[in-house]
């Protein structure tokens, strides 16, 4: 069926079959694929009667661009949710949310390490601009390891609208700048955060950086003058888990 996406790598679709069933149309393995890293998901396509084929890695290898495992998947549509999605969520959410706003990462491969990261710190989704961004695909998916079904993916016409009516809502917006004078670990982030990553070399755009309430800095003691985007990702949201985290314990001992 031409309206299907194709799906690779054992994570992915065992994530799939797990979280969003009625969307997997077909699971194929290569010819004698059947060791034990597979079997959980042939039980997850039993108990939801998904079909499972065999075919010759070679022809996988014409199906989708990357390291498939032998394990592909078709599917339906990747969904990419608006801003109603959003709204939904923070009403929903108990607690200070955590989002990360991704402004301008074109390379599917930081985006899919973003999610997985994201979905790993408990941010409540991740949102990116609905032009000059990367959206769902094969490799996203297989990058995040099953994180792309579970922590929503939000796409926004207005990303600085967007950030506007977040900080009506109280949220806090934190950019992270090279130039910036705080450092991320003096920033407070145990309140309602929502983090900007800018893009692959080029930032925050001016815009962007305008609605930030405030701007952070990762320290940087080498040669090197900046860290990959989804890796100065995971240190941030990774940093605001720990404050989140000592807030908890102090509380809980008094």
């Amino acid at each position: 069926m031409s309206d299907l996406e194709k799906i690779y790598g054992v994570h992915a679709v065992e994530a799939m079959l797990r979280h969003h069933p009625k969307r997997v149309k077909q699971v194929w393995l290569a010819d004698g694929r059947s060791d034990p890293r597979v079997q959980p998901l042939l039980e997850l396509a039993a108990q939801s009667r998904v079909k499972v084929g065999q075919c010759e890695r070679r022809e996988m290898d014409a199906w989708v661009e990357g390291v498939h495992q032998g394990v592909v998947a078709d599917v339906s549509p990747s969904q990419v949710w608006g801003e109603a999605m959003l709204e939904e969520l923070l009403e929903r959410c108990e607690g200070p949310p955590l989002l990360l706003v991704l402004d301008g990462v074109t390379d599917p491969h930081n985006l899919g390490a973003c999610l997985r990261t994201a979905d790993a710190a408990g941010a409540l989704a991740v949102i990116v601009p609905k032009d000059k961004s990367a959206t769902l695909n094969a490799t996203v998916r297989k990058v995040a390891c099953g994180a792309a079904e579970v922590i929503p993916l939000v796409a926004v016409t207005n990303l600085a609208r967007s950030l506007e009516k977040l900080q009506q809502r109280g949220l806090w917006v934190v950019g992270t700048a090279g130039e910036a004078e705080l450092e991320v670990y003096q920033q407070d982030m145990t309140g309602p955060t929502v983090l900007v990553m800018g893009a692959e070399g080029k930032g925050m755009r001016r815009l962007t950086r305008e609605h930030c309430d405030y701007l952070v800095k990762l320290p940087m003691s080498g040669s090197v003058s900046s860290l990959n985007v989804s890796v100065a990702t995971g240190v941030c949201l990774f940093e605001a888990v720990r404050q989140r985290n000592n807030k908890r314990q102090v509380k809980s001992s008094k």
